[in-house]
């Protein structure tokens, strides 16, 4: 259903449509802490970092399609903001068939480059058997992927975060049900759990086109709004694109981290595959803030409603730092007991805490600029989130930790610095682009 955000109190506007949001992510996060957590259970190292390095990769891909449905959920946004219905159609029409065709594009070439990408992450030679598989399994499973993540940014982009938390709460469910069978009594390994998040999300998807189908939902889309229109293309691709090439590139950095993880050895790639996984979780607030301040402001800005839009940013970033604060003082006192909860190696458990003491004050300085980079998007400005993401990677998240991987060789402490250092990059590119932005938009 259709909701207005651009009126009330735009903190609490943040908390109630951002609480969905964040237990959306919660959820959709558990299902690759469930597989690690399950497989971890019934099966020794191997299987735990082939299922870390393949999840790895297909979350570097679900965050490229998230990224690329922003355009989407900003430009329905505006269309809501704005009163335009028809334009809200359209832009949702247009978005089926969009990706309809990223996705069956995808499935065939990543089928065809399966055993390229797994020699590409200098999988360790115990894992390649098990990623193979795993990666298999799951790409077959991206039209499901890309139909759930779709389906989410039409919602959202409507106002309404809690239908999507309906939809991955389900699949959740089935995916912790599926892993325990395919995994604990049959014994298939990685192949099991990656069979159990494909059917899972297959599920969820499922009853999601059922649920639309029997709502009201306040936009009609007929056969005419999917015909491609160049014009919302465009837009929702000049939004999408700049976003889904930032998250990708993060990813790409995650995974550069996690070759050079690998190249010392198992134990340490076992560690970095648990705490990215551990960081997927804490990481929530900040992420649930960009998308909050980019619907949110989107509705705003289509509204005219341009200082509305920028106090949307501020309320998330204060939420998103407090949180972050909580988390990094805490975890320095709990690293080892919960990298423990994954694994019975001890090794990887000291492993895993130095690296997860170091990374996790990323979580303060992340979450100033994803709400900066929801901003951005708002206005059609996700080129700047690009650009900062970039900047960091190159220039201080993979050469630090290459740095410290060579000056460091007996601990992952260090390693884990270079990720906070990185988004301090970030945040300063950020307020300086604000800045600027402030002097055109905000006098409105």
């Amino acid at each position: 259903m259709e909701r207005n955000l651009t009126t009330g109190s735009v903190l609490r506007n943040c908390i109630f449509f951002s609480l969905p949001y964040l237990l959306s992510y919660f959820l959709q996060t558990l299902y690759g802490m469930a597989d690690l957590y399950i497989i971890g259970q019934f099966n020794g190292v191997e299987h735990i970092t082939a299922v870390s390095i393949g999840g790895q990769v297909m979350h570097m891909l679900t965050v490229m399609i998230v990224g690329l449905a922003m355009g989407t959920t900003v430009t329905i946004g505006k269309a809501v903001g704005a009163k335009r219905s028809e334009r809200a159609s359209v832009a949702i029409g247009n978005t089926i068939t969009l990706f309809l065709g990223v996705s069956i594009a995808l499935t065939i070439v990543l089928l065809l480059l399966v055993g390229p990408i797994v020699s590409v992450m200098s999988t360790p030679s115990e894992a390649v058997a098990g990623t193979i598989q795993y990666l298999t399994i799951c790409f077959i499973g991206i039209p499901f992927i890309t139909s759930y993540n779709i389906i989410s940014s039409i919602f959202r982009g409507l106002g309404d975060s809690k239908s999507p938390m309906y939809f991955i709460a389900l699949a959740c469910v089935c995916n912790i049900a599926l892993d325990c069978f395919f995994i604990g009594a049959l014994h298939l390994g990685a192949m099991g759990a990656a069979l159990g998040t494909t059917v899972a999300q297959s599920i969820s998807v499922i009853v999601a086109l059922v649920v639309i189908r029997k709502r009201e939902m306040g936009i009609s889309v007929r056969r005419k709004h999917l015909r491609p229109e160049r014009d919302t293309m465009g837009q929702v691709l000049k939004i999408g694109v700049p976003v889904a090439l930032q998250d990708g590139f993060i990813q790409i950095a995650f995974i550069v981290i996690t070759i050079i993880a690998n190249r010392r050895g198992l134990n340490d790639a076992a560690a970095v595959g648990i705490v990215e996984k551990m960081i997927g979780v804490v990481f929530l607030v900040p992420s649930s803030m960009l998308s909050t301040v980019s619907a949110l402001s989107a509705q705003n800005i289509g509204a005219g409603k341009h200082k509305r839009a920028a106090q949307t940013l501020w309320d998330c970033t204060a939420i998103a730092v407090a949180f972050g604060l909580t988390v990094s003082v805490v975890i320095q006192f709990i690293a080892e007991p919960a990298v423990g909860l994954f694994t019975k190696d001890e090794m990887v458990t000291v492993l895993g805490g130095q690296y997860i003491r170091g990374y996790i004050w990323d979580c303060i300085f992340a979450g100033v600029h994803f709400c900066f980079s929801g901003y951005f998007c708002a206005y059609g400005r996700s080129g700047i989130s690009f650009l900062h993401n970039f900047l960091s990677i190159i220039c201080v998240r993979v050469p630090g930790a290459y740095l410290a991987s060579k000056f460091y060789p007996d601990t992952l402490f260090p390693m884990g610095l270079a990720a906070p250092a990185g988004s301090l990059l970030s945040v300063v590119i950020c307020v300086v682009a604000y800045v600027w932005m402030r002097r055109t938009y905000l006098d409105k």
